[in-house]
């Protein structure tokens, strides 16, 4: 499957001096595959290491980190180091969080030159630095954060081109409606996501199958190897916290203020005590944050509220699976009640967060609420996400008042084609990717 890292990991590999590579992701989103694609197409030879499915590679990096002496003890267990070439060459390190001084190595590959380094790891943002900050090579490579697949790349699996999104995106930049076929089909494939969201695997499952139910069941499996994870990998206090606080999710979601609680996670829980568990999941990559603002001016991190914050999970389609059995075809078929206004917001911060935008909303006592505030084309700009249709009290009552708010549009994402005036745009759910090319 098409996958837009390519590109990324093709600029890296034609930046000249370019550092050893480290691709950082969920568990599951598909960095070893698409590594290997790009190693196999890009180079001449290539070795990969996989430090989780044999711990033999491990103690080759626990003495010298000579690239001589490394390549030696490799060729004891790969065999085939001696197909290596300079400048044509590349090294893969698949779940590097397994063996740290592996990472320091990557300093000690740049300076020698001769080989291209690849790293991969899963949980790189909770158990990748070792034991000592001295296993990280600062200033010796080159990170990149790896998410599922977006909802564009889910279009590609179901053999939607280039010619229907640029159509979407043609449309957005005159302000006129999609044509209805195209409108049509992308509705239908926006709700597909919903519930399947963006696992490779998954995806592959759905696309081959048409079948939910099938997905759902390998969507559960991976929700329990997360799980897997925080027992495995969390500090031994903090492992059931974590998973209280990932559970409670779907229930943080349901309430009318989505602010995140720690009392709905456990009756008396503070700040204090679960804060470090939360980190462990966002750090993992499972869940986004989305933090309120004090006032809707630019820059928005400077305005954001440390402590007051939603909780979306990174995959609209893990998100799904954590809700009870059936509501896949709602969905589907339009059944949701109230809380559809839940799953479409974790729809919207999948799309929003997977083009590398950091979240935020706006919320006052006063009853004022936006669901998500971003910067677009130099300006803040409001968005709000319906299921179907709906009124925009609380942006209405901002943009009367931009000598207060600083702000003069909002674009208003829902069930319906391209329109609105120009301080509220309306746009299709399935629109929200494009959002760059609305003029």
């Amino acid at each position: 499957m098409k996958r837009k890292i390519g590109k990324q990991l093709s600029e890296w590999k034609h930046t000249e001096g370019h550092l050893p590579l480290i691709i950082k992701g969920i568990r599951q989103c598909g960095k070893t595959y698409s590594v290997m694609d790009f190693v196999r197409k890009n180079y001449r030879h290539h070795i990969y290491i996989n430090f989780l499915e044999d711990k033999r590679y491990t103690s080759i990096f626990g003495s010298s980190l000579s690239v001589d002496d490394l390549l030696v003890s490799l060729s004891a267990i790969a065999g085939n180091t001696h197909e290596l070439t300079a400048g044509d060459s590349c090294l893969i390190f698949d779940e590097i969080q397994e063996c740290p001084e592996a990472r320091t190595a990557l300093k000690f590959f740049h300076l020698d030159g001769r080989f291209d380094v690849i790293g991969t790891g899963s949980l790189l943002g909770v158990s990748g630095y070792g034991n000592s900050p001295s296993s990280v090579p600062v200033g010796y490579e080159t990170v990149i954060d790896m998410h599922p697949m977006d909802f564009e790349e889910f279009s590609w699996a179901q053999d939607i081109g280039d010619m229907v999104t640029d159509k979407v995106k043609e449309c957005l930049a005159k302000r006129q409606p999609v044509p209805a076929a195209i409108h049509e089909r992308m509705r239908q494939l926006l709700l597909q996501y919903t519930i399947i969201g963006g696992m490779p695997a998954v995806v592959e499952r759905f696309t081959q199958s048409r079948q939910p139910s099938l997905a759902l069941a390998m969507q559960r499996d991976l929700i329990r190897s997360y799980e897997d994870d925080m027992v495995k990998y969390a500090p031994h206090a903090n492992k059931s916290v974590i998973r209280e606080c990932f559970r409670s999710i779907p229930k943080q979601l349901s309430k009318e203020n989505k602010k995140f609680q720690y009392s709905v996670v456990r009756k008396g829980a503070t700040a204090s005590r679960f804060h470090g568990p939360l980190q462990w999941i966002e750090d993992a990559g499972i869940i986004k944050r989305c933090y309120n603002l004090n006032i809707t001016e630019l820059p928005l991190d400077g305005n954001a509220i440390p402590d007051i914050f939603k909780v979306y999970m990174a995959d609209t389609g893990l998100f799904v699976a954590m809700l009870e059995d059936g509501t896949q075809g709602d969905i589907l078929q339009g059944n949701l009640m109230g809380y559809k206004g839940a799953i479409f917001e974790n729809l919207a911060a999948d799309i929003l967060a997977k083009q590398g935008r950091r979240l935020y909303y706006f919320r006052k006592d006063s009853g004022l609420e936006v669901d998500f505030v971003t910067r677009l084309h130099g300006q803040c700009v409001l968005l709000e996400v319906k299921s179907t249709t709906g009124n925009t009290k609380s942006a209405k009552t901002i943009l009367a008042h931009p000598e207060k708010y600083g702000v003069t549009r909002c674009i208003k994402f829902g069930d319906y084609n391209i329109g609105g005036t120009d301080s509220i745009v309306t746009v299709p759910l399935y629109a929200i990717p494009f959002i760059e090319e609305i003029a």
